[in-house]
């Protein structure tokens, strides 16, 4: 099929400029390629008929690095020092 249809994942390294060329970047765009993610994410791990904890956690875990990464320059100040 054509470039602009392929997944990502499909998608060969030397054609990946010309690819993400393809991509809408418009505040709708990029809330159709979130809505788009968020629904297989959801069909992959949640929706299923057996699924396990794999889907759960790694939402957790993807909460734990994004929230660390928002508050690492407090952290990082408030830091207990040996040496002041």
């Amino acid at each position: 099929g054509p470039l602009s249809e392929r997944p990502l994942m499909e998608v060969r390294l030397g054609e990946l400029p010309a690819w993400i060329s393809t991509c809408n970047f418009s505040p709708q765009g990029l809330l159709g390629a979130v809505q788009k993610a968020w629904s297989s994410y959801c069909a992959k791990y949640i929706h299923v008929r057996r699924g396990g904890p794999a889907g759960i956690s790694m939402l957790l875990a993807g909460y734990c690095l994004l929230s660390y990464g928002w508050n690492y320059q407090h952290l990082k100040r408030h830091r207990w020092r040996k040496y002041h």
